[in-house]
């Protein structure tokens, strides 16, 4: 992005998207609720802390925006400042109290995958286990990695939400998810085709949740 771009986009940001949005945490575990949008910024993602946004003008770069009463601001520049460039990994080009500026990522996350009955090769496992093997390098513990924070772009793995990687928590989910991956997709699903209701997903999701303290029973509490 040139600077000029940047300054063009920054305006935007902060005269037509930042006055005229309105997003809401209802629930910490779930996604954020988006109210309004102003034309002609669409909303494109939310997770349990952010929405993310993209102008059309600027299609290759998105804004993610914190929802009021959400911390962790501070946090995920530090992270990306960590992360520099690398393949599987968005890049921060700004940021403000609140909200960052950050490379597209253009995929379909493994959890859409699994609903659209899309294969997933080993390969796109493997390049997630690569990048978080980058990630620890650099000091940095990977956390909250799930098929919704994951994607697959031309048979290639991403990871779309660093977030949390400053917690010092360790975090199963993504050993747990390649569990699923090794054990259940492989010899049932990815020769299928099949594709799974989103309802019995998020059931799926709502039931690993409320499982994971007897999967791991002796997990270290922060």
């Amino acid at each position: 992005m040139t600077t000029l771009n940047l300054d063009q986009l920054l305006d935007r940001i902060n005269q037509e998207l930042l006055p005229n949005i309105s997003i809401e945490s209802v629930d910490p575990n779930d996604p954020i609720v988006v109210h309004r949008v102003p034309v002609p910024w669409e909303h494109l993602a939310s997770g349990n802390y952010t929405a993310v946004f993209v102008n059309p003008n600027y299609p290759h770069y998105v804004v993610k925006v914190y929802a009021p009463g959400r911390d962790g601001w501070e946090e995920e520049v530090e992270v990306y400042r960590r992360i520099g460039e690398h393949p599987a990994y968005s890049q921060c080009f700004h940021a403000q109290p609140n909200f960052l500026v950050l490379k597209r990522l253009h995929g379909v996350t493994l959890y859409d995958c699994i609903s659209r009955g899309l294969r997933i090769p080993p390969q796109v496992i493997q390049d997630i286990d690569q990048a978080l093997d980058y990630a620890r390098d650099r000091g940095l513990t990977p956390h909250d990695v799930h098929g919704r924070n994951v994607m697959m772009k031309d048979g290639r793995g991403l990871v779309v939400d660093i977030s949390d990687f400053l917690h010092e928590e360790p975090c199963r989910a993504w050993d747990d998810l390649k569990r699923a991956y090794r054990w259940i997709y492989i010899p049932f699903f990815s020769w299928t085709g099949l594709r799974i209701p989103l309802g019995m997903m998020d059931w799926v999701r709502a039931s690993y949740r409320q499982l994971r303290p007897l999967l791991h029973p002796f997990r270290k509490k922060s």
